[in-house]
């Protein structure tokens, strides 16, 4: 599969506080990164599209755009290249089709052997009833 071109202009990124790991340097520096996709600028195909938007669930606007906030590491250049490869990773899944499913029948001879299985089944558990005494 060839790299998927994100064209600069169509990421916007924001640094926000962060909250985890750092110790007082959580409060004073914002190293979260917040990566906000205009989809529509990417040029998509259609099919493409709807599985983005599938994989993409909740962290899709109404307004098309993608978010995705990074916030695992300690350092604003981290965070920024995490949020950047969730969001190739997130493209290159979408571009993948699925395997479409051919349905398969039963041979006859499994058909017949799950058959004879049940009936044998059915005799051991029948065998299982009260004993009368006629």
């Amino acid at each position: 599969m060839a790299e998927i071109a994100i064209p600069e202009d169509a990421i916007e990124e924001r640094f926000l506080a962060s909250t985890g790991p750092g110790g007082q340097n959580v409060n004073k520096v914002a190293t979260a990164c917040q990566l906000r996709v205009d989809v529509f600028r990417l040029g998509l195909e259609p099919d493409v599209y709807r599985r983005l938007k599938t994989l993409a669930g909740s962290r899709m606007t109404g307004a098309g755009d993608l978010v995705i906030t990074a916030r695992r590491f300690r350092t604003q250049e981290a965070n920024r290249a995490d949020a950047r490869a969730r969001l190739a990773d997130l493209l290159a899944k979408a571009h993948e089709r699925p395997i479409k499913r051919r349905p398969t029948k039963p041979s006859r001879a499994a058909k017949a052997r799950r058959v004879d299985a049940k009936k044998s089944r059915s005799s051991i558990k029948a065998g299982r009833g009260r004993v009368r005494l006629d």
